[in-house]
């Protein structure tokens, strides 16, 4: 990868003023009777003017301010997703929690070059809290304090305290995946379900363990990767592979890399 430090600390300063833009869309509309709309046909997948007015300002900025990078969003598609520099963004992910008033949606944003993750942002405005990590760390930000990520070092099962968005088959698994998510749920000591990609910051805060999901897009999952790395934990998708790199677009995320690999060993089965 050909770029400085110093480039990299003006990306990540760049993509906060990215999280702060969003934050003055999403914050003033929560739990506000905001209308929702569905944009899956039979299905139920909700949008809200929050998802689009956030990514909206964001685009504008990121094209005022670096208009020869290209981005790639849930909501508007992607534009220029060829060329070296790319933003990946999710104005709300957990638009269901958003609608619903809690407080577990989060912004993603994820900066990649040559297609490779090499920044990101997890923002929970409504808590005031923010995962910025870049550089091999990840920062957790709250209330004005900034500290070090570190997961918890956790690298037996049944220690464990997984999550994943929906366990059942008929949300985001496959009736394999589910299956096999319900051996490793078996030997966990603690799960929790729905906290979507602010559980992944809870991986690198050290309060969760081990979260394992399917079915996620490119916007799902691209901040992830830098937010768990920084903080010491491992994550890949179930064989162990890039995120991304299989047609289901499986998501692994461990506190230690000995978690990760008997996780991985269960999940095959």
């Amino acid at each position: 990868m050909s770029f400085s430090d110093q480039e990299l600390k003006n990306y990540a300063a760049f993509a906060e003023r990215l999280a702060d833009a969003a934050r003055a869309q999403t914050l003033p509309r929560f739990r506000n009777g905001i209308d929702v709309a569905n944009k899956a046909g039979a299905s139920f997948d909700p949008v809200t003017e929050a998802d689009r007015e956030s990514e909206r300002v964001q685009r504008e900025l990121i094209t005022k301010t670096y208009p020869e990078h290209g981005v790639i969003g849930e909501e508007f598609g992607a534009s220029g997703a060829d060329r070296p520099w790319r933003w990946v963004l999710d104005p709300i992910d957990g638009t269901r929690a958003y609608v619903c008033g809690i407080a577990t949606w989060t912004t993603l944003i994820g900066l990649e070059h040559e297609q490779k993750p090499v920044l990101s942002v997890i923002d929970q405005p409504f808590t005031d809290e923010r995962w910025i990590a870049f550089n091999g760390a990840t920062l957790f930000r709250r209330s004005g304090e900034t500290i070090a990520c570190k997961t918890s070092g956790v690298t037996d099962i049944k220690k464990s305290r997984i999550s994943t968005t929906d366990p059942r088959p008929t949300a985001y698994f496959t009736e394999r995946e589910a299956a096999a998510y319900a051996r490793i749920a078996e030997l966990s000591r603690i799960e929790r379900f729905s906290l979507d990609a602010y559980g992944y910051g809870h991986v690198a805060l050290g309060e969760l363990d081990l979260i394992i999901e399917s079915g996620l897009q490119h916007h799902d999952y691209a901040a992830l990767v830098p937010v768990i790395e920084g903080a010491g934990g491992v994550i890949t998708n179930w064989q162990g592979e890039r995120v991304g790199s299989d047609d289901r677009n499986e998501v692994l995320a461990a506190a230690t890399p000995k978690l990760h690999a008997a996780a991985m060993e269960v999940l095959r089965g």
